[in-house]
């Protein structure tokens, strides 16, 4: 069906209530229309994901209701229907309707709904369902996208977040269904009466909160007086990190007042995203006003993290793979001095994060997996883990700001890691030393590791084609050589094959297939192009290592502008 028909039905469904009707009609602009009807939003392993509005491409009450009775149905073929389900939301526009909505849909099937009564942090929703052993669990998020957008995420029992084969049976039953069913057939008073409507929060929280802090290496011999500036950018973190950060007897935070309170329309920044040093603004401010030596944001659901640190009387920040160099060193140095680091102990981080930590894991005897991106992928290993023990999770971590520490959560969890990298800065800071000074350190030892992440944005169905068109031709049309290294191989992960370009030979790669292709060459400059989940982007993630700092700043701009060249040209 055409979006212009599709558009037509949309409009003439008795199931839209007038001000949805409304809302439609004044869609005139005929690439507005399109770009919301000329495609179904997507359910993949990452939920869902798009604007908020009426439309096939777009995340409003219909569509959630679909999805819920999908996976409803998922849970009832898998035989689950007894364990419920937990479901959570962040601060975004209609996030809280959003959740009651699934939560009823849950209820009309016989499955038990656990619903947080406000927002909460996305890694206490993955602690939730272990704790309760639910079945699945859904958090209405989207994570740091920009505010027009809100979002579905869907977990499994692990606590991790669906895979595929749960996810493409999902799909099947939405693709089978009429979206404008109804899909709620019991009240609220009837769903809590009945028992499978069930209102949860500080019994959760308290249990949360208890295992973060179990998180701890050293209360001792750290700097407890350090001065922590810390912004929530309006989202879903602040009541869960100033508690855990206030127990741990960590006194010196400042919040910034403008970004404490949630709010979905996000009024002190364009994009909620931490990753963006222009989210930290208010908070560089603040950190000039107390003195600050660390600041740390988290995204509007909290699974992620930025920090930057005051170095010699200026903010510095520190990009996702250098906050993860920073983890990993202060994580397995002191769990070793302290002989506590397990047997078989395992790094797990995706597959376009840096390589920076694998000498220093190495002297560690610490094996260093790379799996897809996305946390589902990470959280994988400690949930195989679980039933195999071959081996022992110690921590997980990927370079857009998401990491996670332990066992108890299988996501991306900021709310801990904001306790880890403070204590990592106060325990340095009794030594005299700021991050930067151990980032330092650690270049000095083991390399001039460089990253940088470029994302090309191309909105609508034409930039969609236009993606395609880019991943298809640089698999061709790739570098031969830059900066005088010659290409080693190139990994095409959805071919799952690494190509040997001097000897043309072919070997399979033990990696689920995605649509991503890595380019390595002789100097140890790599970088790997995919489109991403979420977003209607192209991801470029580059990666140099020099001798020095000077190098391998230089080697960092002559790929960015030989890739870039190549990527532009293919219209």
């Amino acid at each position: 069906m055409t979006y212009t028909k599709l558009f037509e039905k949309w409009v003439n469904s008795p199931a839209l209530t007038e001000e949805e009707r409304e809302q439609l009609l004044q869609v005139t602009n005929e690439e507005e229309k399109e770009d919301r009807f000329y495609k179904e939003l997507e359910f993949g392993t990452a939920g869902l994901r798009g604007k908020v509005g009426m439309g096939t491409n777009r995340m409003n009450r219909f569509i959630i209701g679909r999805a819920s009775k999908a996976m409803a149905q998922t849970i009832i073929d898998n035989g689950l229907q007894e364990k419920g389900i937990a479901i959570a939301h962040d601060c975004r526009l209609f996030s809280k309707e959003f959740a009651k909505l699934s939560a009823l849909v849950m209820a009309s099937n016989g499955i038990k709904a656990y619903l947080f009564e406000d927002l909460r942090p996305t890694p206490e929703l993955s602690f939730a369902i272990r704790y309760l052993g639910t079945a699945s669990g859904i958090n209405i998020t989207a994570s740091h996208n920009p505010k027009e957008y809100n979002g579905y995420k869907v977990y499994w029992e692990e606590g991790s977040q669906i895979k595929s084969n749960i996810s493409d049976k999902v799909l099947e039953y939405i693709n089978s269904m009429d979206v404008f069913a109804e899909y709620v057939t019991i009240t609220e008073e009837e769903a809590i009466e009945k028992g499978l409507l069930v209102y949860i929060g500080e019994e959760i929280d308290e249990e949360f909160y208890k295992q973060a802090i179990a998180q701890t290496i050293n209360d001792d011999e750290i700097d407890k007086n350090i001065s922590v500036v810390y912004t929530p950018l309006n989202g879903a973190g602040y009541k869960a990190v100033t508690t855990v950060l206030d127990r741990r007897g960590f006194k010196n935070v400042h919040i910034v007042e403008e970004q404490k309170d949630a709010d979905g329309t996000f009024p002190t920044v364009e994009y909620p995203n931490p990753e963006d040093v222009a989210a930290f603004e208010y908070a560089e401010r603040l950190a000039e006003k107390v003195n600050a030596d660390i600041i740390i944001a988290t995204d509007p659901d909290c699974d992620r993290l930025a920090v930057e640190v005051v170095h010699n009387g200026k903010i510095v920040s520190i990009n996702g793979n250098q906050a993860g160099a920073i983890l990993v060193q202060y994580v397995v140095e002191n769990l070793y001095k302290k002989g506590k680091l397990p047997e078989n102990p395992v790094i797990v981080k995706s597959i376009v994060t840096s390589k920076m930590v694998e000498p220093l894991c190495k002297e560690y005897g610490i094996e260093v997996v790379d799996v897809l991106t996305g946390f589902k992928n990470i959280a994988a290993l400690p949930n195989e883990y679980d039933i195999t023990k071959e081996k022992n999770y110690v921590m997980g971590y990927e370079e857009s700001i998401g990491y996670n520490i332990g066992t108890f959560v299988r996501d991306k969890d900021g709310v801990t890691i904001a306790m880890m990298l403070v204590e990592a800065a106060a325990f340095y800071k009794k030594q005299g030393l700021t991050l930067v000074d151990v980032l330092e350190q650690f270049y000095k030892k083991y390399g001039y590791y460089l990253d940088n992440t470029i994302s090309v944005t191309l909105e609508g169905a034409s930039g969609a084609k236009r993606i395609s068109r880019m991943m298809e031709k640089i698999r061709e049309i790739y570098a031969k050589e830059i900066n005088g290294a010659e290409i080693l191989t190139v990994t095409d992960y959805l071919k799952e094959k690494e190509l040997d370009v001097k000897t043309g030979e072919e070997k399979a790669i033990s990696i689920e297939k995605t649509d991503a292709v890595k380019f390595a060459y002789a100097d140890e400059t790599w970088y790997t192009l995919r489109p991403s989940g979420t977003e209607p982007k192209i991801k470029l993630y580059i990666y140099v290592r020099g001798e020095d700092k000077q190098q391998a700043e230089d080697k960092l701009k002559s790929v960015e502008k030989s890739v870039l060249d190549l990527l532009y040209s293919i219209e």
